[in-house]
């Protein structure tokens, strides 16, 4: 392991995340009506030779998001199952006509393979750290997916290991690349104070049973036992569904709240002072983690505070899918990777948005505002119904492209990271303490110690 010891930083600031947010992307933005457009692709000065570590499902939709960049080369691919590198392998002949190598241990394709630039970490969560480690060590770029490890701990070990390295290291969550997010951020609610004060954020993953099951595959398929053992499973079943084991990764707060909470932090420029959460085992009672999580993280804002509340179930898809709403005293903005689930709203009271939709911010939402009375007397105390607009464009590339864009400019020296290492970890960290907080029935007030690396 590398001693060299990286430089000290200060206690999570707004300035640190802003430095991650819209000041990073300030060239992406050239035009309100176009600024959701593909970004144009640039001819690469020089190939990247890239490997995989982990050929699993993720793989599949990493590479299938990047084999449309050009300048790339992928060289080698690496999984402890056979079949998903035999898969993984087919991928990339079946677009590009070459053959990458392939293995099955990751310590075995490092040593190898001499002229590889980059990799990309596609593995269980609590194999990101040492295997993000392993390569920053070995002197490639890294690109590794969130969460950046199970356990905070191995999450500080790799922005020290990134910053010691001096090599690239951009973590998954996506949507800080994402074209309509750094729009809405730096256009609407930065830019144009859309929402005015930003008292509550609302966000949500619900996910039906169905998509929740267990993981099964044929047994003939999967390595020995030994091999499992070897790499941290105690059986197959561990092998397969991960996800659902303690020692192993965060469970659903993680898997899929980690995306939306990363989202609070980056727009409202901190971290959060506290959280209270809740969790149960209501269906699945086999496994380890929460099925169902809820949570609420308190901010100190520069405005006055706001509060933060999170859902993630796993027991039903009701409720409108994944999105997260940032509500103000001027409007709201509920916005997600899915157009369907992205609207703006002005409140009633607010100042008009016309110059908005003039300038071409905004346009009006062609679906109709709900009516603000149905005749029932209650009815009557409820606030006039905000008007509906929409965002002027719509992303035309899989949700990971500018993400892994952004990531090989990086690494050619055209652009900085809109997600590096140590910026994932500061928004990262308040999600560690989520599980902690619903299985303790206490609210966890956040300081120095638990968000610094």
């Amino acid at each position: 392991m590398d001693n060299a010891t990286p430089p000290t930083h200060d206690a999570v600031t707004r300035r640190s995340f802003l430095r991650s947010g819209s000041a990073a992307g300030a060239g992406l933005v050239l035009g309100a009506p176009a600024i959701l457009s593909a970004a144009a692709q640039a001819a690469p000065s020089d190939e990247i030779r890239v490997g995989f570590i982990g050929c699993g499902k993720q793989q599949e939709v990493l590479f299938n998001a990047m084999k449309n960049i050009p300048g790339i080369h992928y060289a080698a691919v690496c999984d402890i199952m056979k079949d998903r590198v035999g898969a993984a392998f087919g991928r990339i002949r079946a677009a590009f006509g070459n053959n990458p190598r392939r293995y099955l241990d990751v310590e075995d394709m490092l040593s190898k393979e001499k002229d590889l630039d980059a990799v990309f970490v596609a593995t269980p969560d609590f194999w990101h750290a040492p295997h993000t480690v392993m390569a920053l060590e070995a002197g490639l770029h890294v690109y590794c997916e969130k969460m950046m490890s199970n356990t905070i701990e191995g999450a500080r070990s790799m922005v020290k290991a990134a910053e010691a390295s001096g090599k690239v290291c951009q973590i998954g969550h996506q949507r800080r690349s994402n074209p309509r997010y750094r729009y809405t951020l730096d256009q609407l609610i930065n830019g144009n104070n859309v929402c005015g004060h930003i008292t509550s954020i609302n966000g949500q993953w619900n996910r039906g049973v169905k998509s929740s099951q267990d993981i099964k595959v044929k047994e003939s398929t999967l390595p020995d036992v030994s091999v499992l053992n070897k790499y941290g499973f105690k059986d197959a079943h561990q092998f397969l569904n991960w996800r659902w084991y303690r020692d192993l990764s965060g469970g659903p707060i993680s898997d899929l709240g980690a995306h939306q909470i990363d989202i609070f932090n980056w727009f409202l420029g901190t971290a959060p002072t506290s959280v209270m959460a809740s969790g149960g085992k209501n269906h699945f009672k086999h496994r380890e983690h929460f099925d169902n999580v809820m949570c609420v993280f308190e901010y100190d804002t520069p405005a006055g505070g706001a509060r933060a509340f999170y859902q993630v179930l796993t027991t039903t898809s009701a409720g409108g899918g994944y999105y997260e709403a940032f509500m103000g005293t001027e409007g709201t903005v509920q916005i997600s990777e899915r157009d369907a689930y992205t609207q703006v709203y002005r409140e009633s009271d607010a100042p008009s948005w016309d110059p908005l939709v003039q300038r071409g911010f905004l346009k009006r939402s062609s679906a109709p505002a709900p009516a603000a009375t149905d005749g029932n007397v209650i009815a009557a105390y409820a606030s006039a119904a905000p008007e509906a607009y929409e965002l002027p464009g719509a992303l035309s590339k899989p949700p990971h492209q500018p993400h892994i864009e952004n990531f090989f400019s990086a690494v050619r020296g055209e652009a900085s990271l809109n997600c590096d290492a140590r910026h994932a970890f500061e928004s990262e960290a308040p999600i560690y303490w989520v599980n902690p907080a619903a299985q303790a029935g206490q609210t966890i007030q956040l300081t120095a110690e638990h968000l610094n690396v």
